[in-house]
């Protein structure tokens, strides 16, 4: 269930786990970027790393709910079991980030005795966490946050240096798995 085929036979993802692979990475390096830069060069942008921290949040409970109804297609047998089973640590690691991350930035805005409203894309107002404000709790949050925000660095490089390793060293097929523009479900 949940597994397509391209013209060529191979198994891929669907197009929807397609579809919010590449948004979610798209939005969570973008996000990262803000997060590390937000103090010196892009001043100003905490609002909209708050927006997308909420989206990525969302859409990564919808991606987790599509990847728990639908299996993802089958490595191929040239893989290695160690690197089938980091694999699998790894992609259950981020989707534990990708949730974790907003949610503590959620929670650290929320515990500020400073905190400003939160707001959705300027959309409509976001409630906040109910949590005590509190400087000592929204502190340490505030650092689980940028420690969650440096380890999901690290398995991103990780999973791409892998997706690049089957590509160029063994020349699997892996990678096209989970890209777009072939026939899928």
């Amino acid at each position: 269930m949940g597994t397509a085929f391209d013209p060529g036979g191979h198994a891929r993802y669907t197009r929807v786990a397609i579809a919010l692979h590449w948004t979610i990475a798209v939005l969570v390096i973008v996000n990262l970027t803000i997060g590390l830069l937000h103090d010196t060069l892009l001043r100003g942008a905490l609002p909209l790393h708050k927006s997308i921290g909420i989206l990525v949040l969302l859409l990564s409970l919808v991606r987790l709910l599509w990847r728990l109804t639908h299996r993802p297609p089958p490595l191929p047998a040239t893989v290695q079991r160690w690197e089938k089973g980091l694999a699998h640590a790894v992609h259950w690691l981020l989707y534990a980030l990708m949730i974790l991350i907003p949610l503590s930035g959620w929670i650290f805005t929320s515990a500020s005795p400073k905190r400003h409203p939160l707001d959705f894309f300027g959309l409509f107002p976001w409630p906040m966490f109910p949590v005590t404000q509190d400087k000592d709790v929204s502190h340490m949050v505030a650092e689980r946050h940028e420690q969650l925000a440096w380890l999901m660095i690290a398995l991103i490089l990780l999973h791409v240096g892998a997706a690049l390793k089957h590509r160029f060293v063994d020349r699997d097929r892996t990678l096209d798995r989970m890209l777009p523009g072939a026939e899928s479900a």
